[in-house]
C-alpha cells in the first residue's frame, strides 16, 4: 500500500504532509491522512500521537483548527491527523445524516454486513495506518505512541486506548475534549451501534463503550479529559463524562490516573479545544518522553 503525497506546508519548523493511500481496512477506498514532523524528524525517529476528529470532520481539521502544531514542535512529537470514516463507499443511506455514515465513522469495525466492508475505523486507525506508515520509512517511533481525539474522536481515543492495554503494544496514554465518554447510553452512539454493529448495544459494550471498559481496565491508567459546561451537547447528555467520572473512581482509579475536568463556561468548538490543546500535548509529552 504505497503512500501518495498529496501536499506538504512548513509549519513551526516542522512539516505538514498529507498522504493517500487505497485502504483494504476502508473496502479499497481512498484514505487521507496528515502527518506532523517535528524538526528532530530530519535527524532521528520521534514520538507519535494520533488525533482522532469528532462527527462531520476530516483530517485537516485538527490540523487546521487545534491549535496543536507549535507545542508538538517544542516536544518534539509528531502529530497523525486520520479521516473520520470511508469517502464514497455508496452505501444507501450512507449520506442521509450528519451524525451516521460519512464523517461518522466511530472508531469502530462494523459487523453489519451492509456496512461491514468498508467502515472499519478501529482497525485502520490501530493496525492499517502504523503498518503502512512504518513501510514508508517515516521518521517515527512506534514504540512511544499515545492518542488523544475530540467528542466522537474523544470516545475513539479513550476505548482505542483502554482496548490496547489487553495487547503488547498499547498506546502509553490517552486524553479527550468533551468526549462521548458512554456511548451506549447517549443517541449518537446508540444510533451509531445500533446501524454498524449487528449485535447492538450489547455487542459495543464489550469493546466501544470507555465507561463500560473502564470498569475493567487495570491500572495504572494515563488519561486525561476535559469537557465544558456550556457545551449544547453535554446538556443534551450526549457526552456524560460524570459517568466515566463515576465508574473509574468505583473500579478504584485515582484522580491522577484518570483525571476529568470540568470546565466552566466552555463549549464543544475549537477555540474550546485550541485552549487547552498545549496542555493536552505537554501531558502525552512528559509520558512519551519519560
Amino acid at each position: 500500500m504505497a503512500l501518495e503525497r498529496v501536499s506538504s506546508n512548513k509549519a513551526f519548523g516542522g512539516d505538514l504532509i498529507k498522504f493517500k493511500f487505497k485502504s483494504d481496512s476502508l473496502g479499497g477506498l481512498d484514505a487521507n491522512f496528515n502527518v506532523y514532523l517535528p524538526p528532530e524528524a530530519k535527524q532521528t525517529s520521534v514520538p507519535v500521537l494520533i488525533y482522532l476528529a469528532g462527527l462531520t470532520c476530516t483530517e485537516d481539521t485538527g490540523a487546521q483548527k487545534g491549535g496543536f502544531l507549535r507545542d508538538a514542535s517544542a516536544e518534539g512529537i509528531a502529530i497523525i491527523f486520520p479521516d473520520t470514516s470511508p469517502r464514497g463507499a455508496g452505501i444507501d443511506g450512507e449520506d442521509a445524516d450528519w451524525d451516521f455514515g460519512t464523517g461518522a465513522g466511530f472508531y469502530l469495525d462494523a459487523t453489519a454486513s451492509k456496512w461491514s466492508k468498508y467502515y472499519n475505523m478501529y482497525s485502520h486507525i490501530t493496525a492499517e495506518l502504523p503498518e503502512v506508515i512504518k513501510e514508508s520509512g517515516l521518521p517515527i517511533d512506534w514504540s512511544k505512541k499515545s492518542i488523544f481525539g475530540h467528542s466522537m474522536g474523544g470516545h475513539g481515543a479513550l476505548t482505542i486506548y483502554l482496548e490496547s492495554l489487553k495487547t503488547n503494544s498499547p498506546f502509553l496514554s490517552a486524553s479527550a475534549f468533551a468526549p462521548i465518554s458512554n456511548p451506549t447510553k447517549a443517541p449518537w452512539g446508540e444510533k451509531a451501534f445500533k446501524g454498524y454493529l449487528s449485535g447492538g448495544l450489547e455487542e459495543a459494550k464489550s469493546k466501544y463503550d470507555a465507561t463500560e471498559a473502564i470498569t475493567k481496565a487495570k491500572g495504572p491508567l494515563k488519561i486525561l479529559v476535559d469537557s465544558g459546561t456550556s457545551d449544547n451537547f453535554y446538556k443534551q447528555k450526549q457526552l456524560l463524562p460524570e459517568n466515566l467520572i463515576a465508574a473509574a473512581k468505583s473500579a478504584g482509579h485515582s484522580e491522577a490516573d484518570v483525571n476529568i475536568r470540568i470546565r466552566d463556561g466552555y463549549d464543544h468548538s475549537y477555540y474550546f479545544i485550541s485552549t487547552f490543546a498545549p496542555e493536552h500535548i505537554q501531558y502525552h509529552a512528559k509520558i512519551l518522553k519519560a
